[in-house]
């Protein structure tokens, strides 16, 4: 067993965290280049949508096989090969001469970074106690934070100066460096690999379909990240520049202040419900203030209110991601030999939730365009409004269920 030293855990969590970082890094940079987009191809609102949610859906696509393979091989070994196939994808993006040809290579992208944050997640719950998942689990959220951040007037910055291909020809070599860390530096552990039949796997994943637990939490994560997800990577960009009448610049650096607020917030949140558990406070008392705000900062968009626009992404990054609690809920009831599969069971349908949204959220702005009365500002508010209830019922059923978390190691290894 190799001592669980400070550098070890370094070691063995640090490049999963670059991984996430270059995972939200991907997920944005579309918003950033949306401007670029549409003069090149003549994007439609439904074409820029779907193009950029085919990252979400290779999330989809990918999630079951991926809890398998991560609780039978661990997260380095699972994580270097997706981090290779998320190269070639932003390789033949860079390549890409028209919508169909970046939308499937977008496809490929997502499929490549849908393990980087269940691989991180996994790797904490091999090498962190049950009660030290959450801050672990939002420390790791962070470094998405700061992905996010660079994705936005930076990278609005490197496509002006060098154009958008040249822009992804840099990260595609930034993902192969990423690659390498988690291939060379990750310490292995003697419990990186489970040689367990398939089929005991499968039975794993009906157990989890078949929790009480998991459905009371998944819901709750997959609407809210998922509306977080869906506005934060594209259309608080288009929001901004359609209703607020900001042009690119602005609206990236408006992006900027939400990616701050995404980043620090992850990790204050982590702090918030560390410290809240060690006195017997519950993450679902933590995850009720959270969106009591988020929910709030979401109406000032809908209802378009006059306040500076930085106050609106502070309060809607802080918070907008404390849904994520529920992973670590999941990941201690679960125990370690699930939580590969818990996890990737959740993201499922979080990234479902996302892709769907994002996509919805163009068509209906479309759609709601062709009325001589419709306002952008209704449109945006019609289709965000429609979000924010789905969540309040989401958030609901999660906070009216009364459970106890309990640990699940010997059920369907």
């Amino acid at each position: 067993m190799i001592p669980l030293t400070r550098g070890t855990v370094i070691r063995a969590l640090g490049p999963f965290a670059a991984g996430y970082f270059t995972s939200y890094l991907f997920r944005v940079v579309n918003a950033a280049i949306s401007d670029d987009l549409i003069a090149e191809l003549s994007l439609s609102n439904t074409d820029l949508g779907l193009m950029t949610s085919m990252y979400l859906y290779g999330f989809v696509l990918f999630q079951l096989p991926l809890g398998l393979l991560l609780d039978r091989f661990g997260p380095r070994l699972v994580q270097t090969w997706l981090l290779l196939v998320a190269a070639i994808g932003a390789g033949l993006f860079a390549l890409g001469q028209d919508t169909a040809s970046l939308a499937g290579a977008r496809l490929l992208i997502g499929i490549g970074l849908g393990g980087c944050l269940m691989s991180a997640f996994k790797a904490n719950a091999m090498w962190l106690p049950p009660e030290r998942l959450a801050l672990g689990n939002s420390a790791v959220v962070t470094f998405g934070g700061l992905g996010f951040l660079c994705g936005t007037y930076p990278a609005n910055l490197a496509a002006d100066l060098i154009g958008w291909r040249a822009l992804f020809g840099i990260l595609v070599v930034f993902t192969l460096l990423v690659t390498t860390a988690i291939f060379f530096l990750v310490p292995r552990r003697d419990d990186d690999h489970h040689p367990v039949a398939l089929s005991t796997q499968l039975r794993g994943y009906l157990g989890i379909f078949k929790d009480g637990i998991f459905w009371r939490v998944t819901p709750m994560v997959a609407a809210i990240s998922g509306t977080f997800i869906a506005v934060q990577t594209l259309w608080a960009t288009r929001w901004m520049s359609g209703v607020m009448n900001l042009d690119r610049h602005a609206a990236g650096q408006q992006l900027m202040i939400l990616g701050l607020a995404f980043a620090v917030g992850s990790l204050s949140t982590g702090l918030i419900a560390d410290a809240a558990q060690r006195r017997g406070i519950g993450l679902k008392t933590i995850v009720a203030g959270a969106f009591a705000l988020y929910a709030a900062a979401q109406l000032a968009m809908i209802l378009a209110l006059p306040l500076p626009l930085p106050v609106i992404w502070v309060v809607y990054g802080f918070t907008g991601q404390a849904a994520n609690l529920g992973y670590a809920t999941l990941g201690a009831h679960f125990g370690r030999q699930l939580a590969g599969r818990a996890q990737s069971a959740a993201n499922l349908m979080l990234f479902l939730a996302s892709a769907l949204f994002q996509s919805s959220i163009g068509w209906v702005l479309d759609h709601l365009a062709a009325e001589p009365a419709m306002t952008k500002a209704d449109a945006y508010a019609i289709a965000l409004g429609t979000l924010l209830v789905l969540q309040v019922l989401a958030f609901s059923w999660y906070v009216s269920g009364r459970y106890a978390i309990g640990h699940r190691d010997n059920a369907g290894r």
